[in-house]
């Protein structure tokens, strides 16, 4: 599971539609709908949400209006807490983390979509979701690093 903290503007086609599909399965997690990842280390920043249901709406509410930005159709009826991101209490996700996430996107996408990679970043400005407020800090201990 792969819940992007990046902002999805820059996440390619298969990620952004991998994590709607991933979110749709944390939403049912954090429900209590499944059995299944309910340790999973992506969900423990939304479990620590005042509001864990509403924090995943507006993670997919922010992913669904990017989607349509770009013409997919992404089903809001999905959602069963709809937020407006920005309007939601925010997460705190660090620099360090944004970076390791943008580095992991930009191994993904140089191995299937070359032509996706002028849209990342490289000034060294890495944009969040907009549900999530950046801080200083290393990668979340929460993270599994990987070299892939």
């Amino acid at each position: 599971m792969r819940l992007w903290s990046l902002h999805p503007s820059i996440l390619d086609r298969a990620a952004l539609v991998a994590c709607w599909r991933e979110a749709l399965l944390a939403q049912k997690v954090l429900e209590g709908g499944t059995r299944g990842y309910k340790a999973h280390p992506q969900l423990i920043r939304f479990r620590a949400h005042p509001e864990p249901t509403l924090a995943v709406g507006a993670f997919l509410t922010g992913l669904r209006a990017e989607a349509t930005a770009r013409g997919y159709s992404f089903d809001g009826s999905r959602i069963h807490v709809p937020a407006i991101p920005q309007e939601t209490v925010s997460i705190p996700v660090t620099d360090g983390q944004l970076t390791y996430e943008l580095g992991h996107l930009q191994r993904k996408v140089a191995a299937r979509a070359e032509e996706w990679l002028p849209h990342l970043p490289t000034d060294g400005v890495v944009p969040s979701h907009p549900l999530f407020a950046a801080e200083a800090g290393p990668v979340e201990s929460w993270e599994v690093v990987s070299d892939s």
